[in-house]
This record gives structure tokens, C-alpha cells and sequence, in this order.
């Protein structure tokens, strides 16, 4: 069967064979099993159960997740941007199994704050091993991110728990309260309104965020420095923040995306460094990510990529 591409997306430059072969290069030579595991799954039709062992060695014995998961978050506990982290991850492989969501939202509802969020890192952060800026962090009430990216990953894959429908309360009334956003948060928001069940209100919130949302993200595809830019917040052509693109503006990141990799096989990590643990291991998650987005918008060579193992 004959695939059929967007017409916007025609006679547009590819990621070819070559390409990908560098970016593997890169991977083998740089990333922690998990990616590495990862690589093998999205691009060599590598299965998905590796990839749920070694993650299940981020997790703790409380049912969240650390060690390092979050590449700014190096110490052994739990925190709940690592918990937002390893959603996302399962949440490529397919379903997310029920017992270990069960477990890791018992790990949520122990350090959820009073309003019904979680915040991104807990107080504990100022003793372990952790980015300078999470360090000197000194806001530990909820917040919308994590928590609405958390929930709307459970609501996606119909996870139900107590903690998740306290969350989900939280999240809309937070929405609702919304004048400005950071790029981040917008991310996390954008996951929450695109899977939350009541389709009516979600459609509502986001177009009225959407000025908010629109404000924040870079359009220019030469912009230097820490910026987000459209294929950060809408990196399937199917997600919710998609519509706020023209395709002009899709296709020049699109563009840019492909002409960023660097001689090493690598994408550059946005924003500021610490160590060099965490840079490398930013630097092979970005790396994922921008071919797991190339590959959604069309720009991988079919003949460049197994399909997936199951």
C-alpha cells in the first residue's frame, strides 16, 4: 500500500539512511543502556522488554522513580519529574501495565501537596546530587508541571486511582486560573488538555491559553539559547498544540531540526550545563527525541527504519 503524506510534507528533506547510521554511532557511543535499549526498540525493531527492565531499575521501593532518570536529577530518591519522565517512556512502548501505575500513583498521592499537585522536585532535593538550579529550589507546592502532564499520561492509557481524580481537580482549577505560562509548564498543560476525558472543556481551556501558549514558544528556527520551539510542545503532527503552527513554521523547524545534528551523530542539548554526566545523558535523550519527532512529521526515510518489535 501506497503511503500517503501530507500534502505540505512532499518534496521535503529527509533523514536518510546515512544520517540515522551517524546518529546510532552516537548513541552507542554515548548513551546509558536505557537509550541505547530505547535507540534499538524506535529504529532497529528491537522489542520493548528490555527497555521496561532497565527502566524498572530507576525505579524505587516507594514506587517512584530517580537515579538519575531525570538527567538533572542525579540522586537515589524519588522525584516527580522522574515520575513524569518514566511515564513518557512507557508511554512510547504502549500500554502502560496497571499494577506499576497503581504503585507509582501510592508513591504520588505520599508527597502530594494540599492543594492536590505535586510539585517538580521535593525539599530533599538540597541534599542529594541535583542541578544547581533545583538545588537553590525553594517552591515545593504543587504545580501544574508535573502534575498535568502525570495525569494526563494516566488518563490516556485510562489508569483510574484516587490520586489521579484529585490531580485531575487540581489541574482544571489551576488551568482555569492561568494568565501566563512558562514553555514547561505549557508542555505539561497541553498533555493534560489533550487526553482529559471532558473533551468540551478541554477544548475550551486551550483555546483560551492558546495566546499564552503561542507567546512562549520560539518560531524563529535560528534562535540561540535555552528556547522552546513548536516541535517541543507539539512533536506529533496529532498533538493538541499542533494547531497553533502554520505549516510553514512546522516545516522550517522541521528543516533546522535535520540540519542541527552535529558530526558526532548527536542533536546539541538546549540550556544551561552542570556536569558532565547530566549534558551527555541530555544530549541522548534530545537526540531520541528529535528522530522520534522527524519520524512522526514524515522526515525519516522509510527505508531508513525498521518498524518497531512489539
Amino acid at each position: 500500500m501506497t503511503r500517503a503524506f501530507p500534502a505540505y510534507l512532499l518534496n521535503m528533506t529527509t533523514v536518510t539512511s546515512d544520517t540515522l547510521q551517524t546518529a546510532e554511532h552516537f548513541i552507542m557511543r554515548n548513551a546509558r543502556l536505557l537509550d541505547r535499549l530505547r535507540f534499538a526498540h524506535h529504529f532497529q525493531r528491537g522489542h520493548a522488554e528490555p527497555v521496561y527492565a532497565v527502566l524498572g531499575a530507576y525505579r524505587n521501593v516507594d514506587g517512584g522513580y530517580g537515579n538519575g532518570l531525570e538527567p538533572d536529577l542525579r540522586g537515589h530518591g524519588s522525584q516527580p519529574l522522574a515520575v513524569e519522565a518514566a511515564l513518557r517512556i512507557l508511554d512510547e512502548l504502549g500500554p502502560i501495565p496497571r499494577d506499576l501505575a497503581q504503585e507509582t500513583c501510592t508513591y504520588l498521592t505520599s508527597v502530594t501537596r494540599p492543594n492536590g499537585g505535586v510539585g517538580g522536585v521535593l525539599p530533599n532535593v538540597r541534599h542529594t546530587e541535583a542541578a544547581p538550579w533545583w538545588r537553590e529550589h525553594d517552591d515545593f507546592g504543587g504545580a501544574l508541571r508535573p502534575t498535568a502532564a502525570i495525569v494526563g499520561l494516566l488518563h490516556k492509557h485510562h489508569i483510574s486511582h484516587r490520586w489521579r481524580d484529585r490531580a485531575t481537580a487540581f489541574c482544571w482549577t489551576r488551568i482555569g486560573a492561568l494568565h501566563w505560562t512558562h514553555p514547561e509548564e505549557a508542555i505539561a498543560v497541553c498533555t493534560f488538555l489533550q487526553h482529559v476525558p471532558d473533551r468540551a472543556r478541554a477544548k475550551a481551556e486551550f483555546a483560551r491559553i492558546a495566546p499564552m501558549i503561542r507567546a512562549v514558544i520560539e518560531l524563529d528556527p535560528a534562535a540561540r539559547g535555552d528556547v522552546h520551539t513548536p516541535l517541543d510542545i507539539a512533536g506529533q503532527p496529532d498533538s493538541i498544540a499542533r494547531q497553533l503552527f502554520t505549516d510553514a513554521q512546522i516545516n522550517a523547524h522541521l528543516d533546522h531540526a535535520i540540519a542541527q545534528q552535529q558530526p558526532d551523530g548527536g542533536w546539541p542539548a538546549p540550556g544551561p550545563t552542570w556536569c558532565s554526566g547530566s549534558t551527555n545523558d541530555r544530549r541522548t535523550a534530545v537526540t531520541l527525541q528529535r528522530l522520534l519527532t522527524l519520524r512522526a512529521y514524515h522526515r525519516l526515510d522509510d527505508r531508513a527504519v525498521a518498524q518497531p518489535a512489539g
